[in-house]
């Protein structure tokens, strides 16, 4: 143990890049203050599969971190302490671990005491986990139970209430506007609508923002149900208009037609209650082709239909995402030395602060339609920009 205790870290949900550089971030400044630092493997899944019984070189779920161990990771993405979407509150009988079946043989079970006392045999004072709104809420949970929890945002959706930006939007953002544009020649050589699903299971930013940044004619979200008739007449019209004879959209993974819900893959849920989501940007790339003759003098226009998915995500992080996630790590590490606990850091109009924890099971984030997209265009709204921070929605 470090002098001045040990903290925790962990990341849970998907892979984001800068989330290495926040790792490496903290357990260098930890280090230098007077503290030992520990990564748990597999996000909240290493914290329920911890076995006390078991000698310490053998915990696979535990790592003791040093400047040595993190200095290599700071320019790479994903997370080297690799990630789960485990939900402690809600672990079904199958993913109990081995050594607790005995103990917890629900259809449902609450691992919470468990997760405490292997925070005690860990000797963990401050755990610092990294993660979208399903991680922190049970980071939240763990605060209510009095252990210290200092947060830090990341999703590529950039919906953790309570802060404007997230830890891996920027490189969303970046990734989603260079890969359209290479798919954009196949789109123009063919004279083809070209349809991009994007990430954002319940906020469409992740689409309206490279839309926003040119990449895209159009964009449809979860916010806003949306007639495909509409969407056809508006994409044939882009394609006239453009002397490459092509157009594009971006659709939302969560977007939804007029008179449906979402498309999911299968009814598997994860440990917060998600089905995978999946299969819009094709049914919507199918009836774009079916319906497209009735504004387009008779004639169908073929369609390339392209996921991005992990693309997006993988990779090293862009400029951004590199100097945000140093300094979340600072601010989170300020926290902890001034014994504060609750609390998630956060970006809010240009300036690093930090919020109450609980704020990120407050309320949803999501795009506000009336201010940021013209429903009858399907695209974002161009004006009132003044005043407004960089990340404007």
């Amino acid at each position: 143990m470090g002098s001045k205790g040990t903290i925790g870290i962990l990341t849970g949900g998907g892979d984001v890049p800068g989330l290495n550089p926040a790792i490496r971030a903290v357990t260098i400044r930890a280090v230098k203050e007077g503290y030992s630092v520990i990564g748990i493997k597999n996000g909240w899944k290493g914290l329920i599969n911890i076995d006390r019984d078991a000698p310490a070189n053998e915990q696979r779920y535990a790592e003791a971190l040093d400047i040595k161990t993190v200095h290599p990771i700071g320019r790479k993405g994903g997370t080297f302490l690799h990630s789960s979407r485990t939900n402690p509150l809600h672990v079904s009988k199958k993913n109990v671990p081995a050594h607790l079946k005995h103990k917890y043989d629900n259809d449902d079970n609450d691992l919470t005491d468990e997760v405490l006392k292997n925070l005690e045999y860990l000797n963990i004072d401050c755990l610092l986990p990294i993660g979208g709104d399903d991680t922190l809420s049970y980071a939240a949970h763990l605060h209510k139970m009095n252990f210290k929890c200092v947060a830090m945002p990341k999703t590529m959706d950039n919906d953790v209430p309570g802060t404007d930006y997230c830890l891996g939007f920027s490189t969303c953002v970046t990734r989603t506007v260079h890969y359209t544009n290479q798919l954009r020649t196949c789109a123009g050589s063919h004279e083809r609508f070209l349809v991009i699903e994007v990430f954002g299971r319940y906020a469409g930013f992740s689409a309206l923002i490279p839309c926003l940044a040119g990449a895209a004619d159009r964009c449809v979200i979860p916010e806003y149900k949306f007639d495909i008739e509409r969407l056809t007449d508006l994409l044939v019209s882009d394609k006239k208009n453009n002397p490459s004879d092509y157009s594009v959209v971006f659709v939302s993974e969560g977007a939804m037609f007029e008179d449906s819900e979402m498309i999911f893959q299968g009814n598997e849920v994860d440990g917060f209650g998600h089905k995978k989501l999946g299969g819009i940007g094709e049914s919507v790339s199918s009836q774009l082709k079916k319906i497209s003759p009735q504004f387009n003098n008779g004639e169908s226009v073929h369609v390339i239909n392209q996921r991005l998915g992990y693309l997006v995500r993988s990779g090293d992080p862009d400029a951004l995402d590199s100097m945000i996630s140093m300094a979340y790590a600072n601010l989170a590490m300020n926290m902890i030395i001034e014994n504060k606990s609750g609390v998630m850091v956060c970006l809010r109009k240009g300036r690093y602060e930090v919020v109450p924890l609980d704020v990120v099971v407050s309320y949803k984030k999501l795009v506000d339609v009336s201010k940021f997209y013209d429903v009858e265009r399907y695209r974002p709204i161009y004006k009132n920009f003044e005043d407004k921070p960089m990340w404007i929605i």
